[in-house]
This record gives structure tokens, C-alpha cells and sequence, in this order.
């Protein structure tokens, strides 16, 4: 009390002082803030990463994706993917990103790495690596000529269903800072993610195999339909599992004529396919049972299709190629189908444009238009489906037009190769499956 008496009070903390304090804690708090911050980045980046990954559908594109994804992620400049071989001793395949043009040539005659010096360190020991100097880690045996000076790497296994299917190498933060944990962990993670992603590009390739396999299986082996001379080829769809309805024929008939039929069936599956066989044998059985115009052997399947099964709807050509004086008359009538191309030697190819009548399916009792035109002797007729000229950003007309200036471009071929050129450069975008039979009629 006396103290208080005689003007005394307690000591109270000094201005400037708790200023500093709050200033110091709330940049800490400031400081904790950006880093959370930053790690959402890094969360929300990973999972767009594996976002985009997952995408990729072909293998190459996969493991580029891969690389250059964790290279962004952590800011490096360089960043590889090491593929092992069979016995996981060496390095398969190598895929590079972040070398420039000049660095590419210098390296172009040393081929890719062997899996040796520290590269091999991770091969044998596929626990994450991060080393601050490359050339004085034990394993290093230093660079080969011309390759770029690089200190910093961070290495990280991919597994595949518990196999080391490969590595990922990133080397020099752009920053020029070491590798560090958090570095180490996004790229843990993303390794984890690409494993997942390469297990499905790989079972993706299978069941795309498997379903052009089965495709193959169901369409026929071309006859000998001399005099004439035919190819054909067939490409799947881009879907793996799309399972198309295209198929096409050609069946020698008496008196050096030739019936020539292509189709698609609607839809992309395991009825479709059958669909498909059912409607190729039946025509078959009507050809030989019948000489009709395909106009008349059109109506009678949609009649028998009908009757007997519960097809999806398909559209298709039939023709009949027969002798006529000097050359040959092409007979045909189209069930909904695109029109095929007559290309004559000298002239430019063109759409036979004709009444397509009614897709199979629709109403078999509407009458089917029978058309003709006379091909003279070396000419090429070529039937395709609409896998081979659709595309969302053109129209069906464009798509025919840029089809005739291919097959002008390619006429001379021989038959094998023509129809190879024309699924090669088709001016579809490739999202259903297609199919091209050409027949040529022999020389003068």
C-alpha cells in the first residue's frame, strides 16, 4: 500500500516490445498459412495429375504423362522414366523430358541409359532416393559426353501389382534448391497413382486386342473371285471394348460374276457382332439361292431378318458385278449405306450418289431402288462403311470429298496396298470401327 501511497505502480510491458511479439507471431501465423496453402496446391495438383493420367489410353502417352507430370509438380527441370526389362536387371526403354533440341543431338549416339551408376543404385535398391550432389554419390560413374550438367535427383520406383515395373528420375529443382520431403512424398504418390494407370493402359490393350481379334474371327477370308482381283481391311474402333458390326464379302458367283456386299450393323457390342454373323451367312444362303436383282435379295433378307431374329438395325450395299460387252456392269442398291466410290484410270475418283432406300430393320416392305452403272475394264469400285469418313467436325458430304481426292491420290496402288492407304489417311476422327473392300475389274 505504501508503494500506491507514494505514486508507485506495477511494471507494465513495454510499447515498442509487444508490438515485435505480434508481429513476430502473427508472421508465424502468416508463414503456417502459406504453407497450408502451398500443400493444398500440391494435394489439388496430385489429384488433377492423376486426373489427366488416367486418361491416356496408349502406353507411350502414359508414361510421358507421367514424367512430365512430376516434373511440374515439384518444379524440375529435367525428369525421366526408366522402363526395366523382363528380368528387372536393366533398363529397357527411357523416356526423357526437359532436354533441349541441342541436347538431344549431343546424346543422340549414346543411346539411352543401361541401368548403371546411380540410376542402377534405385534399380537394386528401389526405395526412394534423394541425393544433393549426383557425381559424389558412391554409385555415380559421372555423365557421357554432351549430357547436361545436373547435381540434384530424386528417384522413385513404380510398382505394378507389387513388381517394379520401372523408375522415375527428376533431377534440378528450377528454384536450384534440393530435393526435399515434401518433394519426396508428391512423387511417392504420383508413383503410386502411375502404377495404377500403366496396370490399366496395359488391361485396356488386352481386352483391345481381344475384341479386334474376335472381330477378325467373324469376318470371312476373301474367295478367289477371278478375273477380278479384291482386298479388303478391317480397323476396329478407338473403345477397346467396342465390338463393331461392320463386316464385309465378296462371294464368286456363275458366269464371272461377283457379289459384293458391305455392312454395319447398329450398335457396339456383343449382339451387334452376332448380328452381324447371322446377317452375313443368311445373305450368303440368298445369293446362291437366288439370281435376283440385290434389290430383290435386299427385300427378301429384311423379310427373313423379320421373321427369324430380333437384329438391330443394320445398313448395307449389296452389288453384283457382271459382264457387259467390252466391261463390266455394276449392278447395286444400298439399304441406308454410304455410296461407294467407281474410280476409272485417267479420271478423278467419284461417289456413285443413288437412292440408299431403308436401312434392314426399318420396313421391309418398302420397295428397294436398283442402280447401275457400266465400269470399264481396270476400274476400281470401292464399298466402305461410315467409320471410315464420320467425323463431328465436318460434314458427311466434306468427308466424301476429301475421301475421293485420297482415293484419286492412290489409285495406281496395287489392291492390297490401296486399301491400306485409305484406312491409313481416313478422314474420319477414328471412334468406330471401319471396314473397305475394293474389286478391281482385269484389263482390257
Amino acid at each position: 500500500m505504501a508503494g500506491i501511497e507514494h505514486g508507485i505502480h506495477p511494471r507494465q510491458p513495454h510499447t515498442p516490445d509487444l508490438h515485435e511479439r505480434l508481429r513476430a507471431e502473427l508472421g508465424r501465423i502468416d508463414e503456417q498459412l502459406r504453407s497450408l496453402l502451398d500443400a493444398m496446391d500440391r494435394v489439388q495438383g496430385l489429384l488433377d495429375a492423376v486426373v489427366s493420367i488416367s486418361r491416356e489410353v496408349e502406353l507411350p502417352a502414359v508414361l510421358n504423362r507421367i514424367v512430365t507430370t512430376a516434373m511440374e509438380l515439384v518444379g524440375a527441370h529435367y525428369g525421366a522414366l526408366g522402363v526395366l526389362d523382363e528380368s528387372g536387371d536393366h533398363l529397357q526403354q527411357f523416356i526423357a523430358a526437359g532436354l533441349s533440341e541441342q541436347e538431344r543431338a549431343a546424346l543422340a549416339h549414346t543411346g539411352f541409359p543401361r541401368g548403371r551408376g546411380v540410376l542402377g543404385h534405385l534399380i537394386r535398391h528401389p526405395e526412394p532416393l534423394r541425393v544433393e550432389s549426383i557425381v559424389s554419390h558412391p554409385a555415380s560413374t559421372g555423365f557421357p559426353p554432351g549430357h547436361p550438367c545436373m547435381r540434384s535427383l530424386l528417384g522413385v520406383a513404380i510398382s505394378v501389382r507389387g513388381e517394379i515395373y520401372g523408375d522415375l528420375y527428376l533431377s534440378e529443382r528450377r528454384d536450384g534448391q534440393p530435393f526435399d520431403t515434401h518433394d519426396e512424398n508428391v512423387v511417392v504418390a504420383l508413383a503410386g497413382a502411375a502404377g495404377i494407370a500403366i496396370e490399366n493402359v496395359r488391361l485396356f490393350e488386352r481386352v483391345r486386342v481381344g475384341a479386334e481379334q474376335f472381330q477378325r474371327l467373324l469376318l470371312p477370308t476373301l474367295s478367289d473371285v477371278r478375273p477380278f482381283t479384291a482386298a479388303a481391311i478391317y480397323r476396329p474402333a478407338a473403345e477397346p471394348s467396342q465390338l463393331g458390326g461392320d463386316w464385309y464379302d465378296a462371294i464368286p458367283l456363275p458366269g464371272n460374276v461377283v457379289a459384293v456386299v458391305i455392312g454395319d450393323v447398329v450398335g457396339h457390342d456383343l449382339r451387334a457382332a452376332a448380328a452381324m454373323a447371322s446377317t452375313r451367312n443368311m445373305l450368303r444362303a440368298l445369293l446362291f439361292e437366288h439370281g435376283s436383282a440385290p434389290g430383290a435379295v435386299l427385300t427378301q433378307l429384311d423379310r427373313t431378318l423379320q421373321a427369324m431374329t430380333s437384329n438391330p438395325i443394320t445398313t448395307t450395299t449389296l452389288a453384283r458385278i457382271e459382264p457387259d460387252g467390252p466391261g463390266w456392269r455394276l449392278r447395286w442398291s444400298s439399304a441406308g449405306h454410304v455410296p461407294p466410290l467407281l474410280i476409272v484410270p485417267g479420271r478423278r475418283a467419284e461417289s456413285l450418289f443413288a437412292e440408299p432406300g431403308l436401312p434392314l430393320g426399318v420396313d421391309p416392305e418398302q420397295p428397294r431402288p436398283d442402280h447401275s452403272r457400266y465400269v470399264p475394264p481396270d476400274a476400281t469400285v470401292v464399298f466402305f462403311t461410315d467409320g471410315l469418313i464420320e467425323h463431328p467436325a465436318r460434314s458427311i458430304d466434306e468427308s466424301l470429298r476429301e475421301l475421293t481426292g485420297l482415293a484419286t491420290a492412290y489409285a495406281a496402288l496395287p489392291l492390297p496396298d490401296f486399301v491400306q492407304a485409305l484406312a491409313d489417311h481416313h478422314p474420319s476422327d477414328g471412334h468406330d470401327d471401319m471396314a473397305v473392300l475394293a474389286l478391281r475389274t482385269p484389263p482390257a
